[in-house]
């Protein structure tokens, strides 16, 4: 299996934003730019594992602008690290007004994926070639997230196993919320 560089499976996918994609606001859904990404994510992704790939997980989905009808939105992703069979690709979505030309950053997330052989089993991916500072500071920042999320993994488990609901009481006091059982 031969090693690929970042470049080479770099995606952009751009489309314009029409207003059958509005919510009441007149907003572009989070839910057809979720779905653009994770199109943009499994693209990126196959190109490098020369194979199909799933969504495992989305991370960081922070919606920072809204997107309007008539703006061309364009989805940049590449892959920022590969583990043996995973993927995580970072992706940067903007957002353009083509009367302004004026170009604003909308949102950027993560999405693992993980590379399938025809006999649907994880399939090996091949190493990624780290060309320049910014690709290795990626890969560098996606190792440490998958650390922090397999810890945050363990500490929600743990949290979920240690909750007494006998203790609802005194622990929901200062919530807005009212415990009604019938």
């Amino acid at each position: 299996m031969t090693s690929k560089a970042v470049r080479e499976s770099k995606t952009t996918i751009t489309e314009l934003m029409i207003p059958s994609y509005a919510n009441f606001g007149g907003k572009i859904h989070g839910g057809i730019l979720l779905s653009l990404m994770d199109k943009v994510a499994y693209a990126t992704s196959s190109k490098h594992a020369g194979t199909y790939c799933v969504t495992v997980s989305v991370d960081k989905v922070e919606f920072l602008q809204p997107v309007e009808v008539g703006e061309l939105v364009s989805l940049h992703a590449s892959v920022n690290y590969v583990g043996r069979t995973s993927l995580v690709v970072g992706i940067r979505v903007e957002a353009q007004n083509v009367k302004t030309g004026k170009i604003k950053h909308t949102n950027s997330c993560y999405f693992t994926m993980v590379a399938k052989g025809d006999d649907d089993k994880p399939a090996l991916v091949p190493e990624l070639i780290l060309e320049n500072n910014e690709e290795v500071k990626r890969f560098i920042e996606a190792m440490r997230m998958r650390e922090i999320k397999s810890k945050v993994r363990e500490v929600m488990e743990d949290a979920k196993s240690e909750i007494d609901v006998s203790s609802a009481p005194e622990l929901l006091k200062d919530e807005r919320c009212r415990v009604i059982y019938s």
